[in-house]
């Protein structure tokens, strides 16, 4: 299981919250990543975040990757924090809290999603609104010693969703950079989005991993484990560590049974 962790919000979601660590320790992973775990609390009570910490370093498990406050995740938003109104001042309440929360138990990498398409206001409002809450988001994770991860989805699934491609989440931590001065904004590369949407995913690996700040991985179509579809993943992670990152991969797909049943791949 060396080098992948378990995203613990997509697997292991039979469990309640603070016993799925301790199921990701006993399928064999010591790294787990989460999408933020109370969606409709972007600052929970300080005993709910005790309570996730304690159970992760019982567990033994590392927290290498969380998502800040992103709306109904799952459900149908796709982030906050370029919505004009109470959602955008949600994600900047979650933000110190996150970023918090990460250092407490040694998270590397907040994961941003950037918020679909609104019909009460113009996409350039949006993108100005975003790119404010990027930085401020950018500097609480940098204080807290951790990257900020811009991850592209698809426009299949979330055709109201304004970053689509790997280009264009590179634009967008670029242009965080730009202003911040920090150089920790990094795209978060997942290859089931990659692979939805753009046609060469072997030729997006090449161009992008080694500077991506985290990858994720999932079967195309289904969204299933390694060898339920038609991508070559074992290949494409071998491609992604050849192309010089060194990074966690993150196991982000649908068990199809018990989550205990789903690595057999891995093995």
């Amino acid at each position: 299981m060396h080098g992948f962790d378990v995203n613990l919000s997509i697997l292991f979601t039979e469990l309640p919250l603070l016993e799925r660590p301790a199921a990701a320790a006993a399928a064999g992973f010591d790294a787990v990543e989460l999408w933020w775990p109370w969606p409709e609390e972007p600052v929970p009570q300080p005993s709910g975040l005790a309570a996730l910490r304690d159970a992760l370093q019982h567990a033994g498990t590392q927290l290498v990757g969380l998502n800040f406050y992103a709306g109904r995740l799952p459900g149908p938003d796709r982030g906050a924090l370029s919505l004009p109104g109470a959602e955008s001042e949600r994600f900047r309440a979650n933000v110190e809290v996150a970023a918090a929360f990460a250092e407490s138990v040694g998270c590397k990498a907040l994961n941003a999603l950037y918020g679909n398409r609104v019909a009460s206001a113009a996409p350039s409002e949006q993108d100005e609104l975003a790119l404010d809450n990027l930085v401020f988001a950018a500097r609480a994770a940098d204080r807290a010693g951790a990257v900020l991860l811009i991850e592209a989805l698809n426009a299949a699934e979330s055709p109201d969703y304004p970053v689509v491609t790997t280009d264009r989440a590179t634009e967008v931590a670029a242009a965080v950079n730009a202003v911040t001065g920090l150089g920790n904004a990094k795209i978060l590369l997942d290859l089931y989005h990659v692979a939805m949407g753009e046609a060469d995913v072997a030729a997006v690996v090449d161009r992008h991993a080694e500077s991506a700040g985290h990858i994720q991985i999932a079967d195309v179509p289904g969204r299933g484990a390694p060898g339920t579809g038609a991508l070559p993943l074992p290949e494409l992670v071998l491609r992604a560590r050849d192309a010089g990152y060194g990074g966690w991969i993150g196991l982000e797909y649908k068990p199809g049974g018990p989550s205990a049943d789903a690595f057999g791949w891995l093995r």
